[in-house]
């Protein structure tokens, strides 16, 4: 064996997932209880203060904690997993985009005990005005292709409800249809 190969230290499991190149995070009830070093770059923050925090500290408000976090488990407990695109907050208070995805160890109660990815969009994809929490909600949304029937059955609100948050963030993005919304939402 070449001497160099001998000079490596070991590569454990902890070792990788620290090292990771994408946001890792060891989660219980929605409390971080371990991340890696991907997660403190994306969201620009030492380890120490994500360890012991609940994942709001994450997230642009409160609200959309709750509303995510009761989102989830319908579709990890019939998925085995979750996944989605979202604006999130770093330390520093900037809004992004990223998408995140989780699967819990017990699909019977995903937010018992979790791995969770983070990996941020925002090279791609900005935040380019501010938006309300319900709006973040419903562009994020949009920007899977899905029909407003769509997420009004996924955030519990009417189709028209929908139409109406569509209706304002074009007005926001100073676009004239949805296409073109869909296209500033997605940064192109």
């Amino acid at each position: 064996m070449p001497e160099s190969a001998t000079a490596l230290p070991a590569l454990d499991y902890k070792t990788a997932f620290h090292l990771a190149p994408i946001g890792l995070v060891i989660a219980r009830e929605r409390i971080i209880e371990d991340c890696n070093e991907a997660v403190c770059a994306i969201f620009r923050c030492p380890r120490e203060a994500l360890v012991g925090q609940s994942f709001q500290v994450l997230y642009p408000s409160a609200d959309e904690f709750e509303r995510i976090g009761e989102r989830i488990p319908p579709i990890m407990t019939a998925q085995g997993s979750y996944a989605d695109d979202r604006i999130m907050k770093r330390a520093n208070g900037e809004l992004f985009w990223c998408h995140v995805t989780g699967r819990s160890l017990d699909r019977a109660a995903p937010h018992a005990a979790g791995v969770w990815t983070f990996e941020d969009l925002s090279a791609t994809r900005r935040v380019a005005v501010e938006l309300t929490p319900r709006e973040r909600e419903i562009a994020a949304q949009l920007v899977t292709g899905k029909t407003s029937k769509q997420i009004g059955r996924i955030l519990d609100i009417s189709s028209r409800t929908v139409d109406v948050y569509r209706a304002r963030l074009m007005r926001k993005y100073d676009t004239g249809n949805a296409t073109e919304l869909l296209q500033r939402l997605l940064g192109q």
